[in-house]
């Protein structure tokens, strides 16, 4: 009786220890240089209650652009709960909503490409990211940003876009993106 349920619990237990090991060395893998990268949670809400386990929840989160003094983007993504949530192993969907506002008066650090990343994330334990990037409208001196999700394989359609409007802050006259663009 004791062999059969050695047998029987064998492979559970590891499968379990196997998806522990990988988990535990992809977070201290992700440590390091990107923790100053990490977003500010702002808020979560439950969207689906799950019996001992972590909830679905939809969760907002602010990022400062690190290249663009006085630019805040905020951006809500679906988090998976249940025993793959918990275990850190779920592959996350594509659906990200993001807002980009000026917070203060508005200064470039450097010049910067069309289409350049400014933020990334993982949102599977392998293959998927959600990308922040950054782009200028030059003739309405206006930066533009969008949200995406990329896949080795295959990504997603699914994108939102936000828009800053470059303005006066107080009695500072605005900077001109087009400027800082890198030809």
């Amino acid at each position: 009786m004791r062999k059969a349920f050695r047998a029987l619990i064998a492979p559970t237990i590891t499968a379990i220890a196997a998806v522990a090991m990988v988990a535990g060395i992809s977070m201290v893998a992700g440590t390091g240089a990107r923790a100053a990268d990490e977003p500010e949670l702002i808020f979560k809400r439950s969207t689906v209650w799950k019996f001992l386990t972590p909830d679905h929840k939809l969760a907002t989160y602010a990022v400062d652009d690190p290249l663009v003094e006085g630019v805040a983007c905020h951006f809500t993504v679906p988090e998976k709960g249940g025993i793959s949530g918990w275990l850190g192993v779920a592959e996350e969907v594509s659906d990200i909503s993001l807002a980009c506002r000026q917070v203060g008066p508005i200064s470039f650090k450097g010049k910067f490409e069309q289409g350049e990343e400014m933020f990334r994330q993982r949102r599977s334990l392998f293959f998927k990211k959600m990308r922040i990037v950054r782009g200028c409208d030059a003739r309405r001196n206006v930066l533009v940003y969008v949200v995406y999700s990329d896949k080795l394989v295959e990504g997603s359609p699914k994108n939102s876009t936000s828009t800053v409007p470059i303005m006066p802050w107080g009695d500072q006259m605005p900077a001109k993106c087009g400027d800082y663009l890198d030809d």
